[in-house]
């Protein structure tokens, strides 16, 4: 089993996939949901950091200055991911994170962890990106704190939803700062992997469902 797939079986496994009648922040209805507020054990974010760091290994072996996860989901992400890539690929790379509201006393600042100088390569870890908030959020905090490139954004799942163009939040992403997208898994990877296919003896995808989440990319697929 590929670590894809390990990923999406321990997403299963963990209550943070889940199937059924939702509806988003954007009021599109969904069949399925994604909601890594349900990882909330230690064990959990050890594997967890581990999947993305296969991710980051994989997609972004070399040329990365610094890894950032943006308050408040992106901080156990980015010190779950900085740590495995130490631990299991021996790459020791800096990480920081963001206050929501800048320190005024003390050392002051509003990034915690490491300092980004100019000429950095920094990566953004994030969970899953709807609207791209919180991503145009920390591009804009970075030009303020120095001139670094930002290469790429890595994330747990590519929803592959229309954004407010015809094209993918992510690929939005992509079309207007030039950056890498790095997701773990895609929708597509999900529907692939799980129909039909039996996870502690039940079957989270079966053809009904898998209609209908096909049904939902038609609605709301990206276009181009």
């Amino acid at each position: 089993m590929t670590y894809k797939e390990e990923f999406i079986t321990f997403m299963v496994q963990s209550g943070v996939l889940t199937f059924g009648d939702f509806t988003t922040k954007s009021g599109r209805k969904t069949p399925y949901f994604i909601n890594t507020g349900n990882y909330k054990t230690g064990a959990q974010m050890a594997r967890l950091g581990d999947y993305y760091a296969a991710c980051i290994q994989e997609s972004l072996p070399e040329g990365i200055t610094c890894l950032f996860g943006p308050a408040y989901k992106g901080i156990p992400l980015v010190v779950g991911a900085a740590s495995s890539l130490a631990r299991n690929y021996h790459r020791d790379l800096l990480y920081c994170f963001n206050r929501k509201e800048a320190k005024d006393h003390g050392e002051g600042g509003s990034l915690v962890g490491y300092q980004p100088k100019a000429g950095d390569q920094v990566v953004i870890v994030e969970d899953v990106v709807t609207a791209g908030t919180a991503v145009r959020e920390s591009i804009a905090l970075f030009r303020q704190v120095a001139d670094v490139t930002i290469k790429a954004l890595v994330v747990s799942v590519d929803r592959m939803e229309r954004g407010s163009r015809d094209c993918s939040t992510l690929d939005e992403l992509r079309e207007d700062y030039g950056i890498q997208i790095c997701p773990i898994v895609t929708v597509q990877d999900l529907i692939t992997f799980l129909h039909n296919r039996e996870i502690d003896g039940k079957v989270w995808l079966d053809d009904a469902r898998r209609a209908q989440m096909e049904a939902y990319l038609a609605q709301y697929g990206a276009r181009a």
